[in-house]
């Protein structure tokens, strides 16, 4: 794309705009590297990038890239030859950490609802834990080379503090006595160039051996290092330079390991860098308030309340446009400052974010094409340096424009034949718009020229489009009124400033007749149009209004089932109970009867007692399965995988997960699946895109073959990340029936640890937890037992 269309159309800014929601270095890179791309299936594979991003945005926020850092210039250093320092190190393995961090979070994502695009990119990252660990194992959070890093080290750094407290000792030996203390400056020990130093005053330097290795600002302090240190100090710098040597040696070896990866690390930052990227396209349309655009490559665009995304959003005001169906081009006219140019450039732009692979900021439903190219003559390029007029400029830019132009091209052109006499501009402007058109090119044109009215209106595939303009407060309300020419407002706006009547009626006077037709009948036009839309307004009214009473209506009606059903339930049970009741104390005479018979040997048949008492069963009254609320809120369409359903045997709601022949279904509860009788559901709600996004229903599908695990390993995580595994792991092992489990987190802060205490010690399926015992782990791990 032409870099200078880019830039009439303020391509940039929005790149600045994306910029800022990258996380990263790498993502910055992307993002400012981003230009439009000419092929439908690339665009539609970019926003479908950017449409899985803002869904995992907006369900579960998206995903951390701290830590990752542009390892490159590292990795190539590697690759040759040369050796890390511990901060590159470092760098690369917190940038191997965030990448799996990020591979897991959005695999975690997928597993509920598919972002294909994004699961196939991270997929590709190498999560190369054991480079992470040997590195890790070597260098703190600090870029500090540890001890463990080799039993060499461990041993030379033991040497070191050995010698540094031995040098302490005899130095705070020496200055403790009275005999030095009287020559000190301050009875403290110091360090110059790695030697350990007393401040001695300099009229003592006579009576103090030594080697003086620095003196204070005014001359009146020497620190000196006594003579009996000498060699205590000279050994210590011995053996800092075996330290220096030790992790020389040990950051080499790192480096190797480092370099034989080179090849997977730098397509590992590749796909960090465009899953960066794309997060931020998400970003970047949540906060535009933008929507997925529909791509074509035939040349049509529609745009629904569209917005300019520079214009702040308390000022801009939408336009609809449609372009490429029943005409190609639009004539747009005006006043000026009515905002023609700035619709130029809303249709431009947000041609080019699309073509990009951003959402746009319009409604749903907005359609825009890929263009080969979108050319623009916009805004006054007069250009003193090359002695070119206005005209002159605009001419040699839609000369160039005219070479280069498709018919798979977008036009746009401001002012068109402007800046000349009319007559010659307007048959000027006609020519060029006619040799545009016939091409087949996309074009939008705004123009003064009166005579551009008449073009449009008798040329097929053209049509009229102006500014509104209110003459009631004479400015302009910056909307696009398609199909409708602009009128000439002059002789309105000066009678309203007050200009008198006499000298008004002479210049209508000099209007031609025809001149004077066509403008009652663009005023005709206008108030028809303004009737049709208060019309269309007021029913679209009514047509909210008489939802909302329906939508009231039905809850209302749903409300008096609800609390008919609660009375009949609990009429049943008082009449539950006065049976139960009486059962008793039918139940307490059979019995009083059976002893009374056997103490005076009267005959009472069991058999009848029995049929009494099953009398006694018989009329207790049962409770009703299906309520007359039921009967009457039942759905007219039969139940489906999916529908959100009440199950009222059980008095609890849940989702259908299949269908289980003609006469059952297969229900989640909780965490629970069951098969319900068909006659025994009844749906509440069918899922519509996007409760079926807000809903996430997890299958945990187990056979009795499969393998339950007893251990679960959270090092490396964050508590965030390891709650919804603890989660995850403690279901599993609920199902399948373990009395005891492992949760695995290491030692570290112990941040991990507590969080994972607090979490447990409310979860309703464990019984108890406790540290591990020797043997078990100890402190890194935590034992739960489940109910």
């Amino acid at each position: 794309m032409d870099e200078k269309i880019l830039k009439t159309m303020e391509y940039h800014k929005i790149i600045d705009m994306l910029v800022k929601y990258a996380q990263t270095s790498l993502g910055k890179m992307a993002a400012e590297r981003l230009s439009p791309v000419s092929d439908l299936e690339e665009v539609k594979r970019l926003l479908q990038g950017t449409d899985e991003a803002f869904k995992v945005d907006r369900l579960k926020g998206a995903p951390s890239f701290g830590g990752i850092v542009d390892i490159m210039p590292a990795v190539k250093r590697a690759r040759i030859g040369g050796t890390l320092n511990p901060h590159e190190l470092l760098g690369i393995a917190t940038t191997l950490e965030g990448s799996r961090r990020v591979k897991r979070y959005i695999s975690n994502i997928h597993e509920e609802e598919p972002v294909e695009l994004l699961f196939t990119l991270s997929d590709m990252l190498s999560e190369q834990k054991t480079l992470e660990d040997q590195i890790k194992r070597c260098i703190d959070e600090s870029a500090e080379v540890l001890d463990s890093a080799s039993p060499e080290l461990a041993q030379i750094r033991r040497e070191l503090r050995g010698g540094e407290v031995r040098i302490r000792e005899k130095l705070d030996a020496m200055i403790r006595s009275s005999s030095v203390a009287k020559m000190l400056q301050d009875q403290l020990i110091t360090i110059r160039g790695d030697r350990f130093v007393i401040p001695v005053k300099a009229e003592y330097r006579s009576h103090f051996g030594g080697i003086v290795h620095d003196q204070s600002g005014s001359g009146a302090t020497l620190f000196i290092e006594p003579e009996s240190i000498v060699a205590m100090n000279n050994k210590l710098r011995e053996t800092r330079l075996k330290e220096e040597r030790e992790i020389e040696v040990i950051l080499q070896k790192l480096t190797a390991l480092v370099g034989e990866q080179a090849e997977l690390l730098g397509y590992d930052s590749d796909v960090l860098a465009q899953l960066d990227f794309i997060f931020a396209k998400a970003r970047l349309a949540r906060e535009m308030k933008s929507t997925l655009p529909r791509m074509n490559d035939r040349g049509f665009l529609k745009l629904k309340k569209g917005r300019h995304p520079l214009i702040p959003a308390d000022q801009v005001v939408p336009i609809d446009v449609e372009l490429g169906n029943q005409y190609t081009s639009i004539i747009v006219t005006g006043p000026n400052t009515g905002g023609k140019t700035v619709t130029l450039k809303t249709i431009g732009l947000l041609s080019l974010m699309a073509m990009s692979g951003l959402f746009v900021p319009a409604e749903d439903g907005s359609q825009l094409c890929v263009f080969d190219a979108i050319y623009a003559d916009i805004g006054d390029e007069q250009s003193i340096e090359q002695s070119l007029s206005t005209f002159s400029s605009h001419m040699t830019n839609i000369i160039s424009i005219l070479r280069r132009m498709t018919a798979k091209s977008l036009v746009l052109l401001d002012e068109v034949g402007a800046g000349t006499d009319p007559a010659e501009g307007s048959a000027l402007a006609i020519a060029i718009l006619e040799h545009i058109h016939s091409l087949g090119c996309r074009m939008v044109a705004s123009t003064h020229y009166s005579e551009l009215k008449a073009y449009a209106y008798e040329r097929k595939g053209v049509i009229n489009a102006s500014m509104e303009f209110d003459v009631n407060t004479l400015s302009p309300t910056y909307r696009l009124l398609v199909g409708v020419p602009g009128r000439s407002n002059a002789f309105a706006i000066a009678e309203r400033l007050g200009l008198s009547e006499q000298i008004l009626e002479f210049a209508r006077g000099e209007v031609k007749e025809e001149d004077l037709r066509v403008e009652h009948m663009i005023a005709s036009l206008e108030e028809n149009r303004l009737g049709a839309e208060q019309e269309r307004e007021t029913a679209e009214r009514l047509r909210k209004e008489l939802e909302e009473i329906r939508k009231r209506h039905e809850a209302e009606l749903d409300k008096l089932a609800r609390e008919r059903d609660k009375r009949i339930e609990k009429a049943e049970d008082e009449a539950i109970a006065i049976v139960a009741k009486a059962r008793s104390e039918a139940e307490r005479i059979i019995d009083d009867l059976r002893k009374l018979a056997l103490e005076e040997g009267a005959s009472v048949k069991e058999h009848k007692l029995i049929a009494a008492r099953k009398e006694l069963e018989e009329a207790e009254p049962k409770r009703k399965k299906t309520s007359p609320a039921r009967q009457a809120t039942k759905a007219p369409r039969k139940i489906q995988a999916g529908d959100e359903v009440m199950v009222y045997s059980l008095n609890q709601k849940g989702h259908v997960v299949e269908l289980a022949g003609s006469k059952e279904a297969l229900v989640q509860l909780g965490i629970m699946k069951m098969k319900v009788s068909l006659d025994d559901l009844e749906l509440i709600q069918a899922p519509s895109a996007a409760k079926t996004a807000q809903r996430i229903v997890t299958n945990v599908k187990r056979t009795r073959d499969d393998q339950v695990r007893s251990e679960l390993d959270l090092r490396g995580a964050n508590l965030e990340e390891a709650l919804i595994e603890v989660d995850r792991f403690i279901d599993e092992a609920y199902l399948g029936n373990l009395g005891q489990i492992y949760i695995i987190h290491g030692k570290g802060t112990g941040i991990l640890r507590t969080g994972i205490s607090d979490y447990l010690r409310k979860h309703k399926h464990i019984k108890s937890y406790r540290l591990g015992n020797y043997g078990e782990g100890g402190t890194g791990v935590t034992v739960a037992e489940l109910k």
